[in-house]
């Protein structure tokens, strides 16, 4: 008999500690009241995002080069909430950590309820034996401030496991990205 969804990533948190720390049920509300949900879903996991944001600004008129990144380019924010300015973007990380099994890759796509104040969340696909926090983007495409609360569900990680193993793992390559901690800014 097949393994459910929910059961399947309940396991893998307990046996890999794939998602730490993990919510086994997902959660809609909390002691303050409503939250935008995060746990375990039906097919996937929702992440929540951290107090650390960097949100890019023009102030400096620094260029946004991926070969050559400026700390000049963002402010560094710690907050339960980060405004986004309008046709910007900020960086945060996820409060889990996420080590990937070498039999899976793990997609992360935005949340609807993000989706549709026109908040883009953006994050690379996590590929087999990459581990660590999970650098989110999130670009406000409106011409109104947008707000990001930290400590609530941001994105949804759908897992696709595979019946063979990767030849070659993004630890076996030593990927640039392994490990990290905090928001990580580009690395050339």
């Amino acid at each position: 008999m097949p393994i459910k969804a929910d059961q399947w990533i309940r396991r893998m948190a307990e046996e890999h500690q794939m998602i730490s720390p993990f919510e086994p049920r997902q959660l809609r509300a909390s002691s303050e009241g409503a939250t935008i949900s995060y746990g375990t879903s039906s097919y996937g996991y929702d992440i929540r995002c951290a107090e650390e944001f960097k949100v890019f600004t023009n102030i400096n008129s620094a260029i946004v080069d991926p070969k050559n990144f400026s700390n000049r380019s963002f402010v560094d924010i710690t907050a339960k909430e980060c405004i986004i300015p309008p046709n910007s973007f900020a960086l945060a990380r996820s409060v889990e950590i996420i080590k990937v099994p070498r039999n899976v890759l793990v997609i992360c796509v935005g949340k609807s309820t993000y989706a549709r104040c026109g908040i883009i969340v953006n994050v690379t696909p996590l590929e087999p034996e990459w581990e660590g926090h999970i650098t989110l983007e999130f670009s406000n495409t409106t011409p109104l401030p947008a707000k990001i609360y930290a400590n609530e569900g941001v994105a949804q990680l759908l897992f696709l496991e595979s019946d063979e193993i990767c030849e070659t793992s993004y630890k076996d390559r030593q990927g640039k990205y392994q490990g990290q901690q905090g928001v990580t800014l580009p690395i050339a």
